[in-house]
């Protein structure tokens, strides 16, 4: 059966250790080296930045996200053994783990990681398609010859790189399409390798539960529970047609999906359509001033990445989910593209103020869309405003001031509700 050593990379047939370093990290699989679709997952991104940049947290349990009423945007792995998990609710958070060192996301820091680890992708292939700034689909296929060794050994020397030279670490899903690849990813975190063949792919799905599916939320859990579909095997006994007819276009999906079929392409040319932040609540509420507080560290987390990739919107989207699951969508169009915090929070905040009273919720999210170069951005001011630029101005200054000093440089108050 093909297989290799994870840390020296040497080929090898079967063995308990590496021949050559005496290393156990050795994978085998049937199809090892004809598989060629791929998923990388940083794991815990933003921790293993902030443990790499500060020695001291390296055993110690780390939560990136805001004050004690804010929600938790990661935890590294010591954190989540302890039950901590990514939108929970700081208190709560800091109840199942009160020793947790707590720190203020840093999305330039983590952006700037994010373009070093692209890079290191595109120097294996062409076609790579970011997900997030942790995340990307790859496509390895005819690259063998290129670089003299399989994709499954390249991506093994991929997450060695970011390992030895950005100091941190990711888990690789190598399967046949990209629903399997991003699947296997989630196998065996952290620093995991899974490989999902052509042949196992019907016995691997059939227990297996349809949350595995990526964008199957509770509420679509929820509706497919109704329908007496659990697993994989569940959604084999319907027709596509039924499926088509009980749930729109998603059946069509779901039908492909259980059989192993996923046909997308992995894509380098998908222009990013939107940049959004949300949350959804340990428990639903109506609480305005809370509410208002997870508003604006959405609007600064849509504005640093907005930033970061050099782009603004002329739309601002805000997002509601009610308690009994119903989604409300109220958007509104800028004169001018923007990617600053401040007019994406009031806009925000102003479509907020038509739906507010309709609480509890327990779904917040903001964002921005129609985007455009940040060069076409702010730039013919507020009339309605005449200190709009003044804040614009003093945001800028801000965010240059934390660029140097670090994010709790300057902090307003409503960040820390």
């Amino acid at each position: 059966m093909p297989g290799f050593c994870r840390d020296c990379l040497t080929q090898i047939e079967s063995a308990r250790r590496c021949p050559a370093c005496g290393s156990p990290r050795l994978l085998s699989h049937p199809e090892l080296f004809g598989l060629t679709i791929a998923h990388m997952d940083c794991d815990a991104f933003y921790a293993s930045v902030e443990k790499r940049d500060n020695p001291d947290l390296a055993d110690k349990p780390v939560i990136i996200g805001g004050g004690r009423r804010g929600v938790v945007s990661t935890a590294c792995y010591v954190a989540r053994i302890r039950g901590v998990r990514s939108a929970m609710p700081m208190f709560k958070a800091l109840e199942l783990c009160p020793e947790a060192v707590v720190i203020k996301p840093r999305m330039e820091v983590y952006a700037a990681v994010s373009r070093q680890i692209r890079a290191m992708m595109d120097e294996l292939t062409p076609v790579v398609e970011p997900l997030s700034l942790d995340e990307a689909f790859l496509d390895l296929s005819g690259t063998e010859r290129l670089h003299g060794a399989p994709p499954a050994v390249m991506l093994a020397r991929l997450v060695g790189r970011m390992k030895a030279e950005l100091g941190v670490t990711g888990s690789i899903g190598l399967s046949h399409n990209k629903f399997l690849a991003k699947v296997a990813s989630d196998l065996d975190k952290p620093r995991g390798f899974s490989v999902i063949g052509r042949a196992e792919t019907a016995e691997f799905l059939a227990d297996k539960p349809v949350r595995l599916i990526w964008g199957i939320g509770p509420a679509a859990q929820e509706s497919l529970e109704r329908a007496g579909i659990r697993s994989f095997t569940d959604l084999l006994r319907w027709e596509q047609e039924a499926l088509v007819a009980r749930f729109g276009s998603m059946g069509a999906r779901l039908w492909h999906l259980a059989r192993g079929e996923d046909r997308r392409r992995v894509s380098s040319h998908e222009p990013v359509k939107s940049i959004s932040n949300e949350t959804t609540f340990h428990e639903d509420t109506g609480d305005a001033d809370i509410l208002d507080g997870h508003l604006w560290r959405m609007a600064e987390k849509v504005s640093d990445r907005a930033k970061a990739k050099g782009l603004a919107g002329r739309v601002v989207t805000l997002k509601l989910k009610k308690a009994n699951h119903k989604i409300l969508t109220r958007r509104i169009s800028l004169r001018d593209a923007t990617q600053m915090a401040d007019t994406i929070y009031r806009r925000a905040r102003a479509l907020f103020d038509q739906v507010g009273n309709e609480g509890p919720y327990r779904l917040l999210g903001c964002g921005i869309s129609d985007l455009c170069p940040a060069a076409q951005a702010d730039m013919s001011g507020d009339l309605l405003d005449p200190d709009a630029a003044r804040r614009a101005e003093a945001e800028r200054a801000a965010d240059a001031i934390r660029a140097r000093f670090g994010p709790d440089a300057i902090l307003k108050g409503r960040s820390l509700r």
